[in-house]
């Protein structure tokens, strides 16, 4: 079949579906009512740059103030204040709470990049499969 056939058949069938669409009501979508999945990429993109700048920003201004939150830890302790050990056990669970947020921030750029590269992929196959079924037209 050829790539004018297959486009012809295709608009035909969208055509009756569309027709036998507008005499019932829409059927519910789970979003309710856009499209199931749409991508914008220029969103997706600001999206995974904006995660990008704050796993950048969180790597350095998320440590700036370990070495001080220890050394004043270490001095407390050794005047004998129990809050020393409080301020160390503070400053330990910042520097978890830090990394966890890096790494969800590289999460998300990583995948929305990784999303974006896939689309693109997919959207050049596609693009040449209905080339390829075009050219069985000049090959008859």
């Amino acid at each position: 079949m050829s790539f004018d056939e297959e486009w012809s058949a295709a608009r035909a069938a969208a055509a009756s579906d569309a027709a036998m669409r507008l005499n019932q009501a829409p059927a519910p979508t789970p979003g309710g009512g856009g499209p199931d999945l749409a991508l914008d990429q220029d969103r997706i993109g600001a999206v995974g740059s904006e995660a990008y700048k704050l796993h950048t920003r969180l790597q350095t201004d998320g440590k700036h103030a370990a070495t001080a939150t220890t050394e004043a830890a270490g001095a407390l302790t050794r005047e004998g204040f129990a809050s020393g050990a409080a301020l160390l056990k503070a400053g330990t669970l910042w520097e978890t709470q830090v990394k966890t947020l890096v790494a969800a921030c590289a999460n998300i750029s990583n995948g929305l990049n990784y999303s974006l590269s896939s689309h693109a992929k997919d959207e050049q196959q596609l693009h040449a499969d209905f080339t390829a079924s075009a050219i069985d037209t000049y090959l008859k």
